[in-house]
């Protein structure tokens, strides 16, 4: 009972999180349009979170000098490089595009296994890239000479490469001993995203009193300031924690699948609440963006064969409460250990079989 009560809170977690996420560009959006930059609302919100988040930081002091590569990158690639080309990206085209266009990480990540670290990835795995390119040619209307602003799209795209680029890092920044604590990777990730952003936000020209005037959300005036603070409680703070609660008690399949919605709740919100309509062609290349990306993300986590133990030579772990705590919380193969905030697979995988990449999780929305 207490399982099942476990996996429904995670799910619970993990939806309250791809929501959170899924609606920061539509609360982000009415801002840029009021005259902030788009560089300076990720500032307000990264440096808003930063401070939320400080305590947490100053209990993991040693940090920093156990982990440096895995926090710079976090930090740099992670919060600075794709919520600043993401929130670009989404001051350009529709932010249900946007988000799309993101989703095409883990296929990008996949190719990085097989082409660049030369391990062999599943024929499943291989459809799974085929049909997010696919649905990405419908979704910007490739046939037409691209139906959007060419710099938005190759924002959106530069910020699934800053994901990519960042798991890579953390895949190799998870080979040392010891479990960083992920709010602790998250903390210390928004601190260096707002220093690393200032010099280009120019935080010191942010109009600050025009957050006491209204934005338009779709046909409705809403407060600047309400909307800044769901971009840093709601969509940040919350949606991070909420992630991070999630994947400690669901299985990796499972968070997969939740994580998928968060595109789905930004196309839908900015549908609803800035008339973004997408065409029926576009809504289909969509479909195909999730499904490629969903298959490359799980379709080489198969169960290991009785008997069989884990890729590092061990026995499997116990799928217990504890079993998703986010790697890197422990020592295995390199594709066993990727991201600080998504559960790796717990069943065992033949060393010489196809490749596990790392769960691409959304930090950009």
């Amino acid at each position: 009972m207490r399982a099942t009560g476990g996996r429904i809170g995670g799910l619970g977690l993990a939806l309250a999180s791809a929501c959170a996420f899924g609606g920061s560009g539509v609360a982000a959006k009415p801002l840029i349009e009021a005259g902030f930059g788009p560089l300076q609302v990720v500032w307000m919100r990264v440096a808003g979170a930063a401070l939320i988040l400080l305590p947490v930081a100053s209990r993991n002091r040693t940090l920093p000098r156990s982990r440096p590569g895995l926090l710079a990158g976090f930090g740099v690639l992670g919060v600075a490089g794709c919520q600043a080309l993401y929130y670009v990206a989404i001051s350009r085209i529709p932010v249900g595009v946007a988000i799309l266009v993101e989703y095409l990480g883990p296929a990008m990540l996949l190719g990085w296994v097989r082409f660049v670290q030369r391990r062999p990835v599943s024929r499943a795995s291989v459809i799974g890239v085929m049909l997010a390119l696919a649905g990405l040619a419908c979704v910007v209307e490739i046939w037409s000479g691209l139906a959007f602003d060419v710099l938005g799209l190759l924002c959106a795209f530069g910020a699934a490469c800053c994901q990519v680029a960042y798991f890579v890092l953390a895949d190799h920044g998870a080979e040392q001993d010891g479990a960083p604590d992920p709010l602790a990777v998250i903390a210390y990730g928004l601190v260096i995203g707002t220093v690393v952003l200032t010099p280009f936000a120019r935080p010191w020209d942010i109009a600050f009193p025009a957050l006491a005037h209204q934005a338009a959300l779709g046909g409705r005036a809403i407060p600047s300031v309400l909307l800044l603070a769901w971009i840093v409680l709601v969509a940040t703070v919350v949606a991070y924690l909420a992630g991070v609660l999630a994947v400690r008690r669901l299985s990796p399949q499972v968070a997969g699948v939740v994580a998928c919605l968060e595109a789905v709740i930004g196309t839908v919100l900015a549908w609803v609440l800035l008339g973004e309509h997408l065409g029926g062609v576009q809504l289909a290349g969509g479909f195909l963006v999730l499904a490629g990306a969903l298959a490359a993300q799980t379709s080489a986590r198969g169960a290991a064969p009785d008997g069989a133990g884990t890729a590092a030579g061990g026995p499997p772990p116990d799928p217990g409460p504890d079993a998703g705590q986010p790697p890197p919380s422990r020592r295995g193969s390199r594709s066993e250990r990727a991201s600080p905030f998504r559960p790796q697979p717990t069943g065992g995988q033949d060393p010489a079989g196809p490749a596990d990449p790392p769960r691409v999780v959304r930090g950009g929305g």
